[in-house]
């Protein structure tokens, strides 16, 4: 049996990839990637490696999460060192839990390598700092994407503070997002950041408020971020990448 690497790749930018993700991705028998992480890390695997695409998107996954748990499995039987690269980091919204746990059941060796996660590295890279003294001390970070079928687990009515608040897949349902913030009580003018592909080369941050947001960023390209909070305002300011 072998051992699997639930590795993150971070949040776009190649550069971002940490030296233990680069180290295990460059000894790897086999890599099995999803959409979100970037394609050009795997120029960096040795020959012969065997790459398993199990990307999803919002109306498409190639696999459900179940096979996928098993795919990395069968791996591990086949090969000494399993690499499962996960966009950011494989446990903020990754599933990298649920395939720990799958691979624990089974007598599978494995290990965690953090990756630097998008929830604050987009907004970085956008110029706004999910923290900033004398404007909030505090963010949250949110699913963005609920199961349709299940009640959802979101607690709307905890968000009424200043925290700034950070939705990871959100864009599909960014008119659900903003109305709820406007149910609760945050006012239309509140700022809000939609930043689309965010640290890669065609990274665009379209700039609203709960009110008028929805209209403005609906038609971004996938994987998009939703910032929510005053820190927004400091994008102009600080926008050093898309510059």
């Amino acid at each position: 049996m072998g051992k699997v690497y639930l590795t993150g790749a971070g949040p776009g930018d190649i550069d971002l990839l940490t030296v233990k993700a680069l180290r295990v991705i460059r000894k790897a028998d086999v890599i099995i990637y999803d959409r979100l992480a970037n394609p050009e890390i795997l120029a960096e695997a040795k020959d012969g490696c065997e790459f398993i695409y199990v990307g999803k998107e919002d109306s498409h996954h190639t696999l459900p999460q179940e096979e996928i748990n098993e795919v990395i499995y069968q791996s591990a039987l086949k090969h000494d060192m399993v690499v499962r690269l996960k966009g950011g980091d494989p446990l903020v919204f990754g599933r990298g839990g649920e395939e720990g746990l799958y691979l624990r059941e089974r007598g599978i060796k494995f290990e965690f390598i953090p990756g630097i996660t998008s929830a604050i590295a987009v907004p970085e890279y956008a110029g706004i700092p999910v923290t900033h003294r004398g404007i909030t001390v505090s963010f949250r970070v949110v699913t963005g994407h609920e199961s349709k079928k299940k009640k959802s687990q979101i607690p709307w009515e905890n968000y009424k503070t200043d925290d700034t608040i950070v939705f990871l897949m959100g864009l599909h349902n960014l008119d659900k997002i903003t109305r709820k913030l406007m149910e609760i009580g945050k006012p239309k003018d509140h700022p809000v950041a939609v930043i689309s592909r965010g640290t890669r080369p065609d990274e665009k941050t379209v700039i609203g408020t709960l009110e008028d947001i929805y209209q403005k960023a609906k038609d971004l390209p996938t994987p998009a971020l939703i910032v929510v909070g005053e820190v927004v305002r400091l994008h102009e300011q600080l926008n050093w990448f898309e510059k």
